[in-house]
């Protein structure tokens, strides 16, 4: 089978789908791979690395997509590339299917097979493909640089000559993958940290990192079977927003990484909580591209509040592209070595297998999703 794997377009995108530990594992496995000219340059990864592992580095993207068996990407296909694919061909990419209704629909009419990367199953099997946790892990240490650059305090603790200079005081919001790799990171710079979440049951998770978790009665709360916060009626939000106020109030930094799946952000942190931080106080706001957690907050911008730095960079994996494009394109080795028939050279999605019905989202010119559907 022919893997082709594309440059990304989207302005801003650094990441690529296919690194060249990943391509010579597939060539080794059976597959053929075309890469296009430059898919590695943000990453570090020459076109001559890329052959050296085995692929054909092409310059014809259009033919290239056009003869694919299977296409991989980081990032949702333009919608004129979508006629490119052959019918029966597999695409397999993040797609954000929730919020992309039409994409879905022609890739269904093209009579594609299409894998949303955000629908991998939470689960023990499906954990070495799970592209959201890998970056998110990514994205929850970007943060916290991110939010060191901004801010006007050293993080640790320091003892000087002129006076001993306190750790900066940080409180992350959310305490899922990417809030618990900020809370391990804020910590190793030496920062004081205090975190919450919507799921007591993670409290022993943030304090085993070091991190004090804060408790705010918020009523009947809990988590999906797939380990998703479940979403919270208005007068939770509202119980949240005030729990949350004081400790708001005397942080240095705030970082927010609440995040619906298929919806948009909670508003976790209104206009008068930012007003009531200190100048020089830094909030990272990591749910910027899907509404924002934070009052205020805009997509790639630093918006200054008297004083209250409000960051909201959007794709924050990109920023550190090398280890985000090797995790990813991880992932997706992962995925296809699970379902690869070594001695028929086929891909076998079988539907009634638990991680394929949950990923697969259009196949035989029909968006099969159950959760879609629904």
């Amino acid at each position: 089978m022919l893997i082709c794997v594309p440059k990304e377009t989207m302005p801003g995108e650094r990441r690529a789908a296919l690194v060249p530990a990943s391509v010579k594992k597939l060539v080794s496995a059976g597959f053929v791979v075309n890469v296009e000219a430059g898919l590695g340059g943000y990453a570090g990864y020459t076109d001559a690395a890329y052959a050296e592992a085995g692929a054909s580095v092409e310059t014809d993207r259009a033919a290239m997509l056009g003869r694919a068996d299977i296409v991989l990407r980081v990032r949702k296909p333009d919608p004129a590339e979508v006629a490119l694919l052959r019918s029966g061909s597999i695409h397999i990419s993040f797609l954000d299917p929730f919020n992309e209704g039409a994409l879905v629909q022609s890739l269904a009419a093209q009579g594609v097979t299409a894998i949303s990367m955000e629908m991998i199953p939470r689960t023990t099997r499906a954990q070495k493909m799970d592209a959201l946790s890998s970056q998110a892990s990514l994205a929850g240490y970007v943060t916290v640089i991110l939010a060191a650059t901004h801010s006007p305090k050293i993080l640790p603790m320091m003892m000087t000559p002129a006076g001993t200079i306190s750790a900066a005081r940080v409180f992350v919001i959310g305490a899922g993958v990417a809030g618990l790799q900020a809370i391990a990171t804020a910590k190793r710079l030496g920062a004081r940290v205090e975190a919450f979440d919507t799921r007591p049951v993670v409290a022993e998770q943030v304090q085993s990192l070091g991190g004090k978790f804060i408790h705010i009665d918020l009523g009947q709360t809990g988590q999906t079977s797939q380990g998703y916060a479940q979403e919270l009626t208005p007068a939770q939000i509202e119980l949240q927003r005030e729990g949350q106020k004081k400790v708001i109030a005397y942080s240095d930094i705030v970082i927010t990484t609440a995040q619906l799946f298929g919806r948009p952000a909670p508003r976790v942190i209104s206009r008068d909580m930012v007003e009531a931080m200190q100048p020089g106080s830094v909030i990272i706001d990591m749910a910027v591209e899907s509404g924002g957690n934070v009052e205020g907050s805009r997509v790639n911008e630093v918006v200054d509040v008297n004083g209250v730095k409000i960051v909201g960079l959007g794709n924050l994996p990109s920023e550190v592209p090398r280890n985000s494009s090797d995790m990813y394109s991880s992932n997706l080795f992962n995925l296809l070595d699970e379902f690869w028939d070594k001695q028929n050279k086929t891909l076998n999605l079988n539907p009634t297998d638990d991680i394929i019905k949950g990923c697969v989202v259009t196949r035989g010119g029909e968006v099969v999703n159950e959760m879609l559907k629904r």
